[in-house]
């Protein structure tokens, strides 16, 4: 029995082309399923954040922490968020820039773990990124993130202790040491079985083929049953 590929993706609620890297990742792989070998993957996700410092109660839009946190004139800002909108849209994701609250991501990661311990973790990081960006929902105080959690299927109660407590913190700085380690500079980024590193929101295509690769790989070196 060939082992599952596994697909360690380290991202940030708040970065746009992580949840459009998230949608092609499951999009390739769906190309796969109708294999008559379809690739078996498991994937988990990681947490990683592009602006720690960032306040949780951000005053301004998106444009605002952009042009400050970057640099960047704001008309400039403006023609990369509309052409992130329009790569978004590809996916079939629907980008609300105008709605964003941009906040702190560091409680949303301890709930990403919170939610992998109870097996729910893709349901919570689909709940989180789609809240964030195309429903305009904050995602950096506890109370909203209880909200979203049980929206997610988690027990609020139990969320709320987790988020409180910050029990998962240090499994946060565990992801992130880890990004370290392995030289991450920037997400998405996907390391493949522990050997294959991939940057960047690639398209759907791309996933489809480096999963059957490295499936036909793992087939190639697995121990044959007697």
């Amino acid at each position: 029995m060939t082992e599952k590929i596994k697909i360690d993706v380290w991202s940030d609620i708040a970065c746009p082309w992580c949840y459009i890297g998230k949608r092609n990742l499951e999009n390739g792989l769906a190309q796969t399923a109708a294999d008559s070998d379809a690739p078996q993957v498991e994937v988990t996700f990681h947490s990683y954040e592009l602006s720690p410092d960032t306040p949780v109660d951000f005053e301004g839009d998106e444009i605002d922490f952009l042009a400050g946190h970057k640099g960047m004139p704001r008309e400039r800002v403006k023609e990369m968020l509309d052409n992130v909108t329009g790569v978004a849209a590809k996916a079939g994701l629907e980008y609300r820039f105008d709605l964003l609250q941009h906040t702190n991501t560091v409680k949303a990661h301890e709930l990403l773990h919170f939610a992998k311990a109870q097996g729910r973790q893709h349901e919570m990081a689909e709940r989180l990124m789609s809240a964030y960006f195309t429903e305009g929902r904050h995602v950096g105080r506890i109370d909203d993130l209880v909200e979203l959690a049980t929206e997610a299927g988690l027990d609020a109660d139990a969320a709320r202790d987790a988020l409180q407590s910050g029990r998962y913190l240090a499994h946060v700085h565990a992801d992130q040491a880890q990004a370290q380690a392995y030289g991450i500079q920037g997400v998405p980024f996907f390391v493949i079985d522990g050997k294959y590193g991939v940057s960047g929101a690639q398209p759907a295509d791309a996933f489809a083929q480096i999963a059957r690769q490295v499936w036909a790989e793992k087939q190639q070196t697995a121990p044959q049953q007697a």
